[in-house]
């Protein structure tokens, strides 16, 4: 006799994706979406508010292990840090965003590699550092830039840090996806060691180091494209001015 499964309580799924469209608050989704769930699933109010009040009990130290390190970063930003980050890298004149980001990727893979998967990331490592080192660098070779160019900057070096982050951790043999594989595989039957399981995951880390790696690569050549004419122009009505100055100069002198 066949038991009857009911597909209703999936509609938390549907909040979900309802709630992001929407770009509502993502802990809002998440708590609505929880909510539906377990109403839809038959849960009493009382079993859902002990559910929600056990795993906050559970997990009320993780917003400490957030926030901490966001506060002290804050507090580094507010006395400079984005500004410094910028003067460092311009004063080495064969920078570009490109070639900055193609290292932090190389690093961010090995890093990510050997476990050390906190060493990067967007708040810690990309807003406050990375992405205005990429601007600073792009600013120190063609003067001031829009903010599409900016903006664009920035999605770059959040990209990097994910790329590198992603296919980087799939070679850290205790990262949780290979360990969920080899579980997975060895109730299908199938016995895999973890160690296999990350060493196949080596191609597919250098394969995103070269496609990225390209992908910057064309950035450096599409800024130069795009902002290349505004340094000539810059330059050349720089010449001009200075031209002017010197006639008006010596028009002085001999007046």
């Amino acid at each position: 006799m066949q038991t009857t499964v009911s597909l209703w309580p999936l509609i938390g799924v549907a909040v979900i994706i309802i709630g992001f469209l929407l770009r509502f608050n993502p802990m809002l989704i998440v708590a609505a979406a929880s909510i539906v769930t377990a109403l839809a699933a038959h849960f009493p109010p009382d079993k859902i508010l002990a559910a929600i009040g056990s795993g906050f009990l559970k997990t009320r130290n993780i917003p400490i292990i957030i926030f901490l390190p966001l506060a002290v970063i804050g507090l580094l930003e507010r006395h400079g840090l984005r500004e410094r980050a910028q003067m460092w890298i311009a004063s080495i004149k064969t920078a570009t965003a490109g070639r900055l980001l193609i290292i932090y990727l190389l690093v961010r893979e090995l890093t990510a590699a050997a476990g050390l998967t906190g060493l990067g990331g967007h708040p810690q490592m990309v807003r406050p550092l990375l992405a205005p080192m990429a601007e600073g660098a792009t600013e120190t070779r063609f003067g001031k830039i829009s903010d599409a160019v900016r903006y664009r900057l920035r999605a770059y070096a959040a990209s990097t840090d994910n790329v590198g982050l992603f296919f980087g951790e799939d070679i850290f043999v205790a990262f949780g996806a290979i360990v969920l594989m080899v579980t997975f595989l060895k109730e299908a039957g199938i016995s895999v060691e973890p160690q296999h399981v990350a060493v196949w995951g080596i191609p597919t880390a250098i394969c995103a180091f070269l496609i990225h790696g390209f992908r910057l690569y064309l950035l450096d050549r599409r800024l130069e494209h795009e902002l290349g004419g505004q340094r000539a122009g810059r330059s050349e009505a720089d010449a001009k001015a200075d031209a002017a100055q010197d006639t008006t100069n010596a028009a002085g002198d001999q007046a």
